[in-house]
């Protein structure tokens, strides 16, 4: 790993259409930046328990805990932020509401004011993160209470809407401290504390999704930190026999039945005419990896790759993909 980032970013949003990883990449993002001793808040927002199925520990809950120590003194504390007990702290913070908090949630008025106004939601959910970014330690030398917030945020497809939080509550919420709180959370995210990260698949659906989301989250002067290319397979065929191999050449036929005869394994027909297929396969998924990856060389945005685990996340998975993108300069 490398020393200390000199980066300005301390709000990680991680975003991704769904099926690319994008949670596995925000955990990965999260421990990257333990392992440079920093204490650092994982959290997400639509809870789905993800993050406590890939790192394999128990259930996130509403209050902070740790769910990782790394040897070098830092450590990942999980956060699962729920929209009641959000709306809940709220109301106690801006209006002092204590016992009254919880008679609205007996009577249903919590499930109501968190159901009937997506937008306000939004608001409670962000800004139980916003909090935590700016929260500071106690004592006479205060400092940030973390060193960074890694946000599991919900996918491509609705992530404008739930970054652009000043727009959202301008129906419902003109004035007051829920407006304040918009506006207050608007200027972190734009600012260079906040930076957006993208995962995709080098696939054409999300790769165009993600092209999308860099349209949209500019318009909103949200900046993008880097695309993350999850997943990506290393070609196993030469460059100069992928041609061959695609259009499954009698001459590749050939070979590959002297190989199988080389390690005395019987050359069914069967057996042959799969393996081909298998070959062609493999090829034309390499040349599409090439060609989406082009796609994203074209976006100015920095284009950060993370390598396909055949065995997922486990046996040391996750702390490979931190090793890449510390590498590669994405946190």
């Amino acid at each position: 790993m490398s020393g200390p980032s000199t980066s300005p970013v301390r709000l990680h949003v991680v975003s991704g259409k769904g099926g690319t990883g994008k949670t596995t990449v925000a955990t990965a993002m999260a421990l990257a930046l333990a392992a440079r001793g920093q204490r650092v808040l994982l959290a997400e927002v639509e809870g789905r328990q993800g993050i406590s199925q890939v790192l394999d520990v128990a259930p996130l809950g509403t209050e902070e805990r740790t769910v990782v120590t790394d040897p070098s003194g830092g450590e990942v504390v999980g956060l699962s932020v729920d929209a009641k007990t959000a709306l809940l702290e709220y109301l106690q913070k801006f209006y002092k509401l204590g016992r009254a908090g919880s008679v609205l949630e007996k009577v249903g008025a919590v499930d109501f004011a968190t159901t009937i106004a997506p937008g306000v939601r939004d608001v409670l959910l962000i800004g139980r993160v916003y909090e935590a970014v700016g929260r500071m330690t106690k004592g006479a030398k205060k400092r940030p209470a973390y060193d960074a917030v890694v946000l599991d945020a919900p996918p491509t497809g609705r992530i404008g809407r739930f970054l652009n939080v000043n727009s959202e509550v301008s129906e419902v919420a003109r004035v007051g401290p829920v407006r304040n709180q918009a506006d207050s959370i608007t200027r972190l995210l734009q600012s260079p504390l906040t930076a957006v990260h993208l995962v995709t698949l080098l696939e054409e659906m999300p790769v165009q999704e993600t092209k999308d989301a860099i349209d949209e989250l500019g318009g909103l002067s949200l900046r993008v930190g880097s695309v993350v290319a999850n997943g990506v397979r290393q070609p196993l065929v030469a460059d100069e026999d992928a041609e061959a191999v695609a259009d499954q050449d009698p001459t590749v036929r050939t070979a590959l039945e002297e190989a199988l005869a080389a390690v005395e394994v019987t050359a069914r027909p069967a057996i042959v005419a799969g393996l081909l297929a298998e070959g062609a396969d493999h090829v034309d998924r390499a040349r599409l990896q090439a060609e989406q990856h082009d796609v994203l060389g074209e976006l100015d945005v920095p284009v950060r790759v993370l390598p396909h685990l055949p065995d997922g996340v486990e046996s040391g998975g996750l702390r490979l993909l931190a090793d890449h993108l510390d590498e590669q300069g994405a946190i």
